[in-house]
């Protein structure tokens, strides 16, 4: 059963859709479930001169609780340092929504996974340096994705 934030996020999502003008992106998707998340971020400035998420976007093709993480994690994530957003984590997002089934918490990793990858980016993109979280989250990231292209390669092929 889902909460009621969770199903107020899922039916009135907040920050949906793309940022036209964003500095990075960051996409992962389930193997298992199909769930698919693109997370874009705009890098600003704040008063003390540190990089913050100025404003945030996704785009999920995914289930209730997919598209419930997507909204929250960007309302966590929306005018923190990068350093700061970098930090959350799965059960915050979950906590923050009332809690999720355990068969979806993984959909709360997908979303922490995408504001991850997009921070990851926009810092290589910089050549900055990156801290050991988003390294270890995003070769987790790599590796799924590998796992997803060379399951399903063989049927993309097929289709062509």
């Amino acid at each position: 059963m889902y909460s009621e934030k969770v199903i107020e996020h899922f039916r009135n999502p907040h920050n949906k859709g793309r940022l036209e003008k964003y500095s990075a992106i960051g996409k992962v998707g389930n193997i298992a479930c199909g769930d698919v998340m693109w997370l874009y971020i705009k890098v600003g400035r704040n008063a003390n001169d540190e990089e913050i998420i100025e404003d945030i976007s996704w785009e999920t093709f995914g289930c209730t609780a997919a598209i419930a993480t997507s909204s929250m994690v960007t309302e966590i994530a929306k005018g923190k340092t990068l350093k700061e957003a970098a930090a959350i984590q799965n059960k915050e997002v979950a906590d923050t929504l009332g809690g999720l089934p355990p068969v979806k918490m993984h959909c709360s990793l997908l979303a922490v996974d995408a504001l991850s990858e997009a921070i990851y980016n926009y810092l290589q993109a910089k050549g900055d340096v990156i801290p050991e979280v988003l390294v270890k989250r995003h070769a987790h990231v790599e590796k799924e994705s590998k796992e997803f292209d060379e399951r399903y390669s063989s049927l993309m092929s097929k289709s062509n």
